[in-house]
């Protein structure tokens, strides 16, 4: 509890203190609302069900009123003592439909209350064929008057039982839902006890911290000259590793400019010996006839062509370029790169697979040198894919509002060695790489403010994913 509390500054532990009981106080007052709201509709329900269990008393009451009427129109033989039996004849059916109204939720009770209303139209009719029957025969008792009497009573005595079954499940349901009642009250007393506790311990912890105020911030003065320590130890172990960094950067760049440089010497050196050794020839051989003199001049001229040509690349491929943006399908561009290449394609049997969006949006690019860019990434996949077996996948698709290309391939794969150096200028593994293809295809895409990534494995093939910007 102490750790907990030393997190907190003195003055922040007191708005929490207090703060943390209103809100206590605030949430059980809406807890408080909500369960009596629960308790409000669980009365409500328990009315509901005790109307019901008397009018299911009033539906057999009409039911006795009218065989009551009947009897007494037998014995007194007077029409008057008919109208209870008309009564509950008119009254019977409101209150059938009051009744089912009132048990719409059970099925089981509709079709009980269907079966008793059968019932007491059957007695309506026992009641009047009786009466009909009385009359007819002078008012004398007959063998059909006493048939009408059982069958009268029978059917009574099944309209009781129905209605004492419907009143037992409403009984029932109504000792549930006073079960629920007394449940919901004792929920309502334990939530404002213990929101009350609680928002008590929370005061009293506000008054502690309150209290203990100017010993909490000289504890608060010494943790903090402890961090400050601290922080300038790990600034210092920082600025160690920092400086440990930077000169393994330099290390790294005095390593690749090395390589560069005894790329572009192995590169410039073979030329310019033919040229030295032509120079010689020509001045070891003054006399020497006109055509030998040219096939001389034309080795000097093409291996100095040679030399700047190899100049020339080496400066595109880390220059940004100028651009002649145009807005273009990315599919199409693709397309236009794939033809390209379809002599190395068809040459190495390698199987193109397409998985083009069709609605993509168009993109604002320099589209010729962005097909020397998507052309250097398939010849590259091409060569690194095992002929007839090579599958080249190339998809297009839209992400967080960029024009996204992936162009995978199943060949053998990059080590994170290659990986880490893969565009760098004069780097490859091949034997007649130049290793300016790929730099210069990341100067192309950089240039276009776009973004080239590769992922790659050994033996599982390689992924380039290249973004660009839709054209506005």
């Amino acid at each position: 509890m102490k750790r907990i509390i030393k997190k907190f500054r003195i003055d922040k532990r007191i708005r929490v203190g207090y703060g943390s009981a209103f809100f206590i106080l605030l949430i059980s007052y809406l807890i408080t609302l909500y369960i009596n709201k629960q308790v409000l509709e669980q009365s409500r329900l328990i009315e509901h069900t005790n109307q019901v269990i008397h009018k299911l008393e009033d539906f057999l009451s009409l039911m006795k009123d009218a065989d009551l009427g009947f009897r007494g129109f037998v014995i007194n033989k007077d029409k008057s003592f008919l109208s209870p039996y008309y009564e509950s004849k008119m009254k019977s059916g409101p209150l059938f439909y009051d009744l089912l109204t009132q048990i719409i939720n059970s099925k089981t009770q509709r079709d009980l209350m269907q079966q008793a209303k059968k019932l007491m139209d059957k007695k309506y009719d026992l009641i009047q064929n009786a009466v009909d029957k009385f009359i007819a025969s002078n008012y004398q008792l007959t063998d059909s008057m006493l048939y009408f009497e059982r069958e009268g009573k029978a059917n009574m005595e099944s309209l009781a039982a129905i209605i004492k079954t419907m009143q037992d499940s409403e009984r029932n349901l109504l000792a549930q839902r006073n079960t629920d009642l007394v449940s919901r009250s004792s929920l309502l007393n334990t939530v404002v006890i213990v929101s009350l506790i609680v928002a008590l311990l929370l005061f009293v912890f506000g008054f502690i911290t309150y209290v203990t105020e100017n010993r909490g911030r000289r504890l608060a003065d010494r943790r903090a000259e402890e961090y400050r320590y601290e922080l300038e130890e790990r600034i210092k172990q920082l600025d160690k590793v920092n400086k440990e960094l930077l000169e393994m950067r330099r290390m790294e760049k005095f390593a690749s400019t090395g390589r560069i440089a005894r790329t572009i010497a192995h590169e410039v050196r073979n030329p310019l010996t033919n040229i030295n050794l032509s120079v010689d020839q020509l001045r070891s051989e003054t006399d020497a006839g006109e055509e030998n003199r040219n096939v001389f001049y034309d080795m000097i001229t093409r291996n100095s062509q040679r030399i700047n040509m190899l100049i020339t690349e080496l400066l595109d491929s880390t220059k940004f370029i100028e651009l002649k943006a145009e807005e273009v399908s990315v599919n199409d561009l693709l397309e236009d790169a794939l033809q390209l290449a379809e002599d190395r394609l068809k040459l190495n049997d390698i199987k193109i697979v397409k998985r083009y969006s069709e609605d993509i949006c168009n993109i604002s690019v320099d589209k010729e040198k962005i097909k020397i860019a998507f052309l250097n990434i398939i010849v590259n996949a091409v060569e690194a894919m095992e002929p007839g077996k090579g599958v080249l996948t190339i998809s297009t698709h839209e992400q967080n509002n960029k024009c996204m290309v992936d162009i995978e391939d199943n060949g053998c794969g990059m080590d994170s060695e290659t990986l880490n150096k893969l565009f760098e200028p004069y780097y490859s593994n091949k034997t007649k790489g130049t290793g300016l293809g790929l730099t210069n295809t990341e100067n192309i895409i950089l240039s276009h403010k776009g973004e080239i990534n590769v992922e790659s494995e050994p033996g599982k093939g390689t992924r380039f994913i290249i973004t660009f910007d839709f054209a506005r």
